[in-house]
């Protein structure tokens, strides 16, 4: 009587084992294969639109979504075959996701401005951009963020979100961008001969654009004399240098064609008394 309960004991034992040894190695091999074809699905997307020249930034932006997606989709496959409920699961996936929301909503606010930047395409990798703050070279548009290299070398990530809510300026969209200096004049100054020699030195410095020609005016009058405004024009790679330049060129081509040194007047009245 025992042997026969033992027996059956063991044949049930093995019938369990059997099947679902043989759902575990076919899990196994499902998500194997599976992410196999996740990862030709995706390299078949990416070289379809690397061919149309697409830029790199939406190529691994549109390969994260699909990885996601389909190992989502392939996991709650892999559990339906072995026997979860799959709509519990679908179930607790909503609900974990929506209190990871609420967790992780600047997060998820930031992949949203991303997906937004990439869409639209205020700036691309190597333009030279003021965003959310910070002035720099664009090294690279993530998911989340944006790596922007500062003019001083240092490399700072913003968050997308603070970038898309915030003012954009692109410097290198634009073909070519003006140098704002002042000059200030003496009061005795021939301001006429003054603006004419800054016109001709400026305009032959080293990359200098000759149209739009170099701006010459009086922009305001203070207690030393008149204030000249003095606006050259350059590619946004040359700024600083034109920059550095043209302030040079301002004291030095001044001083050598014999203007007055401004200085502050004042006027002192003394009374006696008597």
């Amino acid at each position: 009587m025992d042997t026969t309960w033992a027996q059956k004991y063991q044949e049930l034992a093995m019938g369990y084992v059997a099947e679902f040894g043989v759902k575990i190695f076919a899990a196994i091999a499902f998500w194997v294969i599976g992410r196999w074809l996740i990862g030709f699905a995706v390299r078949l997307v990416q070289n379809s639109l690397s061919k149309q020249r697409v830029d790199p930034t939406v190529l691994r932006y549109v390969g994260s979504v699909i990885t996601v997606t389909l190992n989502i989709l392939l996991v709650i496959g892999i559990l339906g075959y072995c026997g979860i409920q799959t709509t519990t699961f679908a179930a607790l996936i909503a609900a974990g996701g929506i209190a990871i929301g609420m967790a992780w909503s600047g997060l998820l606010a930031n992949f949203a401005a991303g997906a937004f930047i990439i869409v639209l395409r205020p700036f691309k990798v190597g333009d030279f951009v003021a965003v959310g703050g910070i002035v720099g070279t664009v090294s690279e548009i993530g998911l989340f963020s944006t790596m922007i290299n500062t003019p001083d070398n240092v490399m700072t990530l913003v968050g997308n979100n603070k970038i898309f809510s915030d003012n954009i300026q692109n410097f290198t969209l634009n073909p070519f961008r003006r140098v704002d200096l002042k000059a200030q004049l003496a009061g005795s100054a021939d301001h006429v001969a003054a603006m004419q020699v800054l016109r001709d030195k400026i305009t032959a410095i080293p990359n200098v654009l000759a149209e739009p020609k170099v701006d010459v005016e009086i922009l305001e009058f203070n207690l030393v004399g008149p204030v000249l405004v003095v606006r050259p024009y350059c590619h946004n790679d040359h700024y600083w240098q034109v920059y550095f330049d043209t302030n040079r060129m301002i004291k030095e081509s001044l001083a050598a064609a014999g203007f007055p040194v401004p200085m502050p007047a004042q006027t002192v009245v003394v009374q006696q008394q008597v």
